[in-house]
């Protein structure tokens, strides 16, 4: 906690403004999704306003306690909606067509990367194994705080995290952390794929590769995972025949900061994001995010 007199005396916009970004990717990392976490960031904002803040020597501790209380709350009622989603229900994706790394500042206010294929896992836990997990794996949160924010001793909070972890392991697919090999295999799989080539598609999918989509049920997408690499490279391979025109482009993009693809029409409008896990230089799982409503915050290609 911070000794400074001057972050409890500041106005509450500011103490609030100086770390929505930081907040907005707690949020983020533990929902999933772009518009719940504006929803928490909302209230959290008007609890703010309206707490009594002279006792308060650190606002940034304080606001992750009412964030994650918060994301705890919003958790169970999302899982309940997404139980009733059409199809898969994936995190909206972050895309970026900057290549630049982030600078020390930046990855204290954003945290740890998280993957697309890691926040579909995240979905599996429990919603205080998920809060453990992100506050101190992701944004290096003391257990003591996060104790706080869970109403729970820093042991039982710490064997939330570790319980987590496990079960993340145990249901992710095999992934490797070399971002060359991760996006040569991508660019195999968009060369192949252009070109309908199902040989190309055979030789980077992994044998046992999932295929992941969802559209939310307003646009056409699978209802359902598609496991194995015959199957996979046949279903790319009909949908670039049936979808893709010589108004459509695919373009390389980071996409929650790993290599990823986005298809664009001429203009530059996203219609589709799609994010990889990568293995021995084999895909292992592909996540194929085509619902409008999950890409209206993606900036068109070239802009």
């Amino acid at each position: 906690m911070s000794d400074d007199p001057s972050a409890a005396a500041a106005p509450p916009q500011d103490a609030f403004e100086a770390n929505r970004t930081y907040l907005g990717s707690v949020a983020y990392r533990l929902l999933g999704s772009f518009t719940d976490a504006e929803d928490v960031l909302q209230e959290a904002w008007l609890r703010w306003r309206s707490a009594d803040r002279s006792g308060v020597a650190d606002p940034r501790a304080y606001l992750t306690t009412v964030v994650t209380r918060l994301c705890y709350d919003q958790l169970g009622s999302a899982r309940a909606r997404r139980e009733a989603y059409f199809g898969e229900w994936l995190p909206e994706p972050v895309v970026s067509y900057q290549v630049s790394p982030a600078s020390p500042d930046e990855l204290a206010e954003l945290g740890e990367s998280v993957s697309l294929a890691l926040l579909a896992v995240l979905e599996q836990l429990t919603p205080a194994e998920r809060a453990a997990f992100v506050l101190h794996d992701v944004f290096a949160v003391g257990f003591d705080e996060i104790a706080t924010s869970l109403d729970r001793s820093p042991e039982a909070t710490r064997q939330l995290a570790s319980r987590a972890r496990r079960r993340i392991k145990d249901g992710g697919r095999r992934a490797t952390a070399d971002p060359a090999e991760h996006r040569h295999a991508v660019e195999a799989f968009a060369a192949a794929s252009t070109r309908g080539d199902i040989e190309g598609l055979l030789a980077v999918l992994d044998p046992n590769v999932v295929w992941h989509s969802d559209g939310g049920g307003v646009v056409s997408a699978g209802a359902r995972p598609v496991f194995g690499s015959d199957k996979v490279s046949r279903l790319v391979a009909g949908l670039v025949a049936k979808w893709f025109t010589p108004d459509i482009g695919i373009a390389f993009a980071l996409v929650n900061d790993e290599p990823g693809l986005v298809w664009h029409q001429a203009d530059g409008t996203v219609g589709g994001v799609l994010a990889f896990t990568v293995a021995e230089g084999r895909i292992t799982e592909a996540y194929v995010v085509v619902n409008p409503e999950k890409l209206t915050r993606i900036a068109p290609v070239g802009r």
